[in-house]
């Protein structure tokens, strides 16, 4: 079993002597931390007790280095909440307390160290002290034991505490792929960049690729490690090493992440539940500047509270968006940190709801809280979940991988929520793409609606194009789904398409007496030219009772209709002409033994000359009455 154990306590509190008396190593690596005597940056150690691994995770206590004790924290699976006997609650120690809450750690045990320093009387405050503390949390029923580093008393009972709580200790998510935020980076003679961190999620094995975020970046693992050895794969809650080819060590840096390639996405607007601590200085409010700490990641960033006030007061919860100066990764549950932005101080923190949002308008904000409130409601309900993102998607539909960006969740948890979410009726599949029962019955009103409108505005044409179609009521929406909308629109006799064309199922042209005797005199001009039309621009010239552009729209409705044939950009032909034509090649070629016709012969049978004869072979080329073989040509049975 795998546990990360990490300390928590105000500066000079015993912590890292706390973790040399455990592990026997000594935390603090930096040789500032060895000049000074204080924890700097966070330290690792390692402890085997039977069949539990115990990674620790030290921090450091200064309130300067909250932000890296926050680095530290944002893995651990069980705290030790470390308060110097001779001391008492510190204010670091409330401030450590209330980060180890609001990232949402239930696991851990209270560790009085410096025992040695005090009398039985003040080890008794020192413990009241702890539990007045803790009081209310999930740590109030945590055991409590008093330590000496420097003695070793209690050491062995605590140890028999870190076996005892970490049975208790659940095992991390397994429906979320490899996700592993970076604590540390540096470089190794011969071997290169190493990157480490608590592997939140996954697995990472030996030769595979990862992408690094937020830079979006393609990157091979060369080599991987757990707890000082090699090893082929490292899984979800251990402290691994990651030896990386393709990228130089100045190029990494604490706050990213690596993970599994193309699901996680970067993003700079997320919104989250959001506590705010109880005696701050004041609320927390809109347009406020503060420091995000999610995952191993610092960043800056502007707040929108979701809420009509504009502001969430301490000692309550609300909706907030964040806007953040500079890209993360982050996923639906993901706990993160909110500082002040000067002088720099905890003041509440929360989870993760939509890791991948749009700035929220003023006018959207009723909506919007309604729908995060229910993704907070549902939040251990997969199908829920995914119907929940899916109308956050609207008529745009969502994904599979829209679905995985959000969640982190590995394919097939993915798809087995959507599939939960399909048998409920309130979604439905659009071609890959999700869209919920409701907007999809709009896309089918407007989509009708938008052809009958075009109907209405010219008369005289066939259809609507598709392309002006998806234009006016399918801009920014799936090809696929335009294209699922038609077909099922056509297969309820609501409407009839082809490649390029859509119209109403039951609209038809109606023509007044003039365009029907403009049409007429279209079919009876080309019907008397038979075999040697005039060009188009003559014969539009004629039909002079109507404006040219009514003209025009006029003889491509019998083009449509097939009364007329184009046969080039410059000839048409009517309709019996070119069928009369069709009948007469293949009795040529029914009375010959190679059905071979050339461009004389075709003269012939037509009786006209090559400036016809020659688009009109072409013609029947394309319509595969012909084919081609030289200069002359095969007739097709």
């Amino acid at each position: 079993m795998e546990i990360i154990v990490g300390t928590a306590g105000h500066i000079d509190h015993g912590k890292t002597a706390l973790v040399r008396a455990l592990t026997g190593t000594d935390a603090d690596r930096l040789p500032e931390e060895k000049e000074r005597g204080i924890t700097i940056d966070i330290g690792f150690a390692e402890l085997e007790i039977g069949d539990t691994h115990f990674g620790f995770v030290d921090v450091p206590g200064h309130e300067r280095f909250v932000k890296n004790m926050l680095a530290g924290a944002s893995g651990i699976d069980l705290v030790m909440l470390v308060i110097a006997a001779d001391e008492g609650v510190m204010p670091q120690t409330r401030e450590h307390f209330e980060i180890c809450r609001l990232l949402g750690l239930r696991h851990g045990i209270v560790v009085l160290t410096k025992s040695d320093l005090v009398d039985e009387e003040t080890l008794e405050l020192a413990k009241l002290d702890a539990a007045e503390l803790v009081a209310g949390s999930s740590l109030e029923n945590a055991p409590m034991v008093a330590v000496s580093s420097v003695t070793a008393a209690g050491i062995d009972e605590l140890k028999t505490l870190l076996v005892q709580s970490g049975a208790s200790v659940s095992a991390r998510n397994k429906d979320r792929v490899t996700f592993l935020p970076i604590d540390r980076s540096f470089t190794v003679k011969g071997f290169g960049a190493v990157v480490t961190g608590t592997l939140a999620s996954g697995d990472i094995a030996e030769g595979i690729d990862l992408e690094l975020l937020p830079e979006v970046r393609r990157v091979r693992v060369r080599g991987v490690q757990t707890h000082g050895r090699s090893v082929k794969t490292a899984r979800a809650g251990q402290r691994t090493a990651v030896n990386l080819a393709g990228i130089d060590h100045g190029e990494l840096s604490r706050g990213m992440v690596l993970c599994r390639p193309g699901v996680f996405r970067s993003t700079q607007i997320f919104e989250a539940e959001t506590e705010v601590l109880e005696g701050v200085s004041r609320s927390l409010r809109s347009r406020q500047r503060v420091r995000i700490h999610i995952g191993t990641a610092e960043v800056l960033a502007r707040i929108s509270v979701i809420d009509a006030s504009n502001e969430i007061a301490g000692g309550e919860h609300g909706l907030v968006q964040f806007r953040l100066e500079l890209p993360v990764a982050c996923f639906l549950g993901q706990r993160f940190i909110v500082r002040s932005y000067s002088p720099q101080a905890t003041i509440g923190g929360g989870r993760v709801l939509m890791p991948n949002a749009e700035k929220i308008k003023r006018k959207e904000i009723g909506s919007r809280s309604e729908f995060l409130s229910s993704v907070l409601a549902s939040v251990n309900d997969p199908a829920s979940v995914a119907r929940l993102i899916v109308e956050s998607y609207g008529e745009k539909g969502c994904s599979i991988a829209d679905l995985q960006a959000t969640t982190g969740w590995r394919e097939e948890i993915a798809r087995e929520a959507i599939d939960s979410a399909l048998r409920s009726g309130l979604i439905i599949d659009s071609a890959g793409q999700f869209i919920s029962t409701d907007s999809f019955t709009k896309l089918l009103e407007r989509t009708l609606a938008t052809v009958g409108a075009f109907h209405k505005r010219d008369t005289l044409a066939a259809g609507m194009s598709r392309e002006e179609l998806r234009e006016r009521a399918f801009k920014y929406i799936p090809l696929s789904t335009f294209n699922y909308v038609l077909k099922l629109l056509e297969t309820n006799g609501k409407l009839s398409a082809d490649k390029d064309m859509v119209r109403l199922a039951a609209h038809q042209t109606k023509l007044t007496a003039i365009e029907r005797k403009v049409s007429d005199g279209f079919i009876k001009v080309y019907s008397d030219a038979r075999f040697e039309p005039p060009k188009l621009e003559e014969v539009l010239a004629k039909m002079d009772s109507v404006p040219i552009a009514e003209a025009r729209k006029l003889f491509q409705m019998l083009v449509k209709a097939d009364e007329i044939v184009k046969v080039s950009e410059e000839f048409y032909f009517s309709a019996a002409a070119i069928s009369e034509l069709r009948s007469a090649i293949r009795k040529y070629a029914d009375a010959t033994a190679d059905r071979v016709i050339d461009v004389a012969g075709f003269k012939q049978i037509a009786g006209v000359s090559r400036k016809y004869a020659i688009p009109l072979l072409e013609y029947f080329d394309r319509e595969k009455v012909t084919v081609r073989s030289g200069d002359k040509r095969v007739v097709l049975k």
